[in-house]
C-alpha cells in the first residue's frame, strides 16, 4: 500500500512564499512615519504604534473574514413585520470596535486643540484601510459629518458627544440610549448621481417645524447607522436634513431598505437602495442651502478617498515585495532580478508619493481655519489628491498582482480583494471629471487657490530643476483659458504630480525625491510601472516599501 501511495505522489511542493506574519504596520512604514512627523503630528506616534500592531496583525484576518461573510438584508421579521435591518458577521463588528476605540472616526475632533490632529487621524485611517476597507466607509462618514452638524448647535449638542465617543455600540436602539453612535449619508439618486441638484426626493414641512421625507436614494451607505445626512428638495430648494433610523419611541422611521448593492468590492460594508415613505427628519442648515451645508463634509470624505487609495497602494506594494523576497525564478530570488527590481522600486516610489501628498493635504485641512494659505491649498488639494492618487491605485494594484503571477489573481491572495477594492475611491465622492471641474471652479472663484499652489511649488525653487520647469509650464497652461476645460485632466494630473514632487523634495530622503522628480516630472519614465531609469536607487526604494529587514 505504501508503494502504491508513493507512486501517486505527483510532485513536491517547494519554492512557496511564507505567509506574511503579523507585523507593525506603523513601525515598518518609514514614508508614513516621516510624513506624519513632517506634517505636525509626531506627538501621536505612540497611539499610531499601538494601532499599527493591530492593523498588521489581528485586523488582517478579521478583514478576510468580514469580506468572505457578506452582510445580509433582513427586510422582514418572521411574522412579516418590517424590520429593515442588516446582519453583519462578528468580524465586522470587531473591526468597527477596534477602529472606534482607537479613534479612526473621531481622533481629529477629540484632539482638535492640537496642531496636526487631522494629520494624526489621517495616519490612523491609513493604517486601518490597509487591513480592511469596508469598515472605513462608516468610520469616514461618522468623522466627516461633524462640520455639517455644527450648522445647527442643537443637533450638534445632541449628536456630537455620541459620534465622537471612542466606543462602538451596534445595538438597534435610539441614539439617546446608546454609548456611541455612527452616522451615514444619503445624497445620490437614480436620475442624478453626482448631480445632486437633480434630486427629486421631497421634504415637506410640518406644523411643528419638523419635515416628512418622501423619495428614494440610489446609494444609501451604512444602512445600520443611527442617523444619516440626506439631501432633499424643500420649498426653497435643495436642503440638508438629519434622518434618524429610529424614532424617539423606539419604532422604525419610514425608511424602507429595497436591496443591498452587489458591488465589485467593499464586500464587508453594506450599501443599499432605500425609499422614504413619509420618514421623519430635521432640517440641517437653511432651506435651499443643502450643498453649502455639506461642503466641508465632502472635503473630508474626499480626503479619505485619497488616504485610502494611498493605503491600498502601500498594502499591495508590501505584499509584492514580500513575495519577491521569497520566490525563486530563473536561478535568483525575484527581488534580485533587475527588471523586477525596477518594478518593485517603482511601486514603492508611487506609494510613498501618494502617502506624502495625502498627509500634506491633511495638514492643510487641519490648519485651514487659522492659515489662509493652508485654507486655499486645502480647497485645491483635496480635489487634486482625490483625482490623481485614486486614479493610480487600480493600475498599481494590478502591477502588484503581476509580481505574484496567477497567485495574485485568486481569492486566497489578499491582492484579489485589493484589486476589487481599488476602483472604488475614484468613483465615490465624485468621479474624475467632477474633481477636475472642481479644481477649475476653485481656480476661477477663489484666485487665492492658484496663489497658494504657486507658493507651495516655490518653496523648493532652485532645489529641483524639474519642479521649476513644471511650475513654469503649469502657469502657462492655466493662463490659456480658451480650452482649459477640455484639457483639465492633463493639467490637473500635472498639478498633482508637481505637488507630490514638492512635498518629497522638501522632506523625503534625497534618493526618493530625486527618483520621483526625474521619472514623474522630468519624463525619464515610460507609461507603465517598472520603467524607471537604469541608475535609479532601486534598493533604497524597495527597502522602504517592504517590511523592515
Amino acid at each position: 500500500m505504501a508503494a502504491a501511495t508513493t507512486a501517486f505522489q505527483t510532485h513536491e511542493v517547494f519554492n512557496q512564499v511564507p505567509a506574511l506574519q503579523p507585523y507593525n504596520a506603523w513601525a515598518c512604514d518609514p514614508a508614513l512615519r516621516e510624513a506624519t512627523a513632517r506634517e505636525g503630528a509626531g506627538w501621536a506616534a505612540a497611539d499610531l504604534d499601538a494601532f499599527g500592531t493591530l492593523a498588521g496583525g489581528e485586523m488582517l484576518e478579521l478583514g478576510r473574514l468580514a469580506n468572505e461573510n457578506r452582510p445580509k438584508l433582513r427586510a422582514f421579521d418572521r411574522n412579516g413585520e418590517r424590520l429593515d435591518e442588516v446582519e453583519f458577521h462578528p468580524s465586522y463588528h470587531r473591526l468597527m470596535e477596534i477602529g472606534t476605540r482607537h479613534g479612526v472616526h473621531a481622533y481629529s475632533w477629540r484632539h482638535a486643540e492640537r496642531e496636526g490632529a487631522h494629520v494624526a487621524r489621517a495616519a490612523l485611517f491609513h493604517l486601518h484601510y490597509q487591513a480592511e476597507q469596508g469598515t472605513c466607509c462608516p468610520l469616514t462618514m461618522t468623522h466627516a459629518v461633524t462640520p455639517a452638524l455644527r450648522h445647527d448647535p442643537a443637533l450638534a449638542a445632541q449628536w456630537l458627544p455620541k459620534l465622537t465617543a471612542f466606543d462602538y455600540d451596534p445595538r438597534s436602539v435610539v441614539g439617546e440610549a446608546k454609548r456611541a453612535c455612527t452616522m451615514g449619508m444619503g445624497m445620490t439618486e437614480k436620475q442624478g448621481g453626482s448631480d445632486v441638484r437633480a434630486n427629486t426626493s421631497r421634504a415637506m414641512r410640518e406644523a411643528d417645524g419638523s419635515y416628512t421625507l418622501v423619495g428614494h436614494k440610489w446609494f444609501f451607505s451604512a444602512p445600520m447607522s443611527d442617523a444619516w445626512l440626506v439631501l432633499a428638495q424643500a420649498d426653497a430648494g435643495l436642503t440638508g436634513f438629519l434622518l434618524p433610523r429610529l424614532l424617539p419611541d423606539g419604532s422604525h422611521n419610514a425608511i424602507r431598505l429595497q436591496r443591498l448593492k452587489d458591488k465589485v468590492g467593499d464586500w464587508s460594508n453594506a450599501s443599499s437602495e432605500v425609499e422614504f415613505q413619509g420618514a421623519s427628519c430635521v432640517r440641517l442648515g437653511a432651506e435651499g442651502r443643502g450643498v453649502a451645508t455639506i461642503l466641508e463634509m465632502v472635503a473630508l470624505t474626499r480626503l479619505d478617498c485619497t488616504i485610502g487609495s494611498a493605503a491600498l497602494m502601500r498594502q499591495a506594494t508590501l505584499q509584492a515585495i514580500h513575495h519577491a523576497r521569497h520566490r525563486q525564478a530563473f536561478g535568483k530570488r525575484l527581488v534580485e532580478q533587475p527588471l523586477m527590481k525596477n518594478v518593485l522600486a517603482d511601486l514603492a516610489l508611487e506609494t510613498q508619493a501618494a502617502t506624502a501628498l495625502a498627509l500634506r493635504v491633511a495638514r492643510a485641512v487641519d490648519a485651514r481655519e487659522r492659515d489662509p494659505h493652508e485654507a486655499a491649498l486645502a480647497r485645491l488639494g483635496t480635489a487634486l489628491g482625490k483625482y490623481w492618487v485614486c486614479k493610480r491605485a487600480p493600475a498599481l494594484v494590478n502591477e502588484a498582482q503581476e509580481c505574484l503571477g496567477g497567485a495574485g489573481y485568486v481569492e486566497e491572495s489578499s491582492l484579489a480583494r485589493l484589486y476589487r477594492q481599488a476602483p472604488l475611491n475614484s468613483i465615490w465622492e465624485g468621479c474624475g471629471n467632477i474633481q477636475c471641474l472642481d479644481v477649475l471652479r476653485a481656480l476661477e472663484r477663489d484666485p487665492e487657490t492658484r496663489d497658494a499652489f504657486a507658493a507651495e511649488l516655490a518653496t523648493v525653487r532652485g532645489a529641483s530643476q524639474e519642479v521649476d520647469r513644471e511650475a513654469q509650464w503649469l502657469a502657462h497652461a492655466l493662463d490659456d483659458r480658451a480650452t482649459l476645460e477640455v484639457r483639465a485632466r492633463h493639467v490637473v494630473e500635472r498639478m498633482a504630480i508637481a505637488l507630490q514632487a514638492t512635498v518629497l523634495v522638501r522632506g523625503a530622503p534625497p534618493a526618493v525625491a530625486d527618483a520621483f522628480c526625474r521619472s514623474r516630472v522630468g519624463g525619464a519614465q515610460g507609461l507603465a510601472f517598472g520603467t524607471l531609469p537604469a541608475d535609479g536607487a532601486f534598493d533604497v526604494l524597495i527597502q522602504r516599501g517592504g517590511l523592515a529587514r
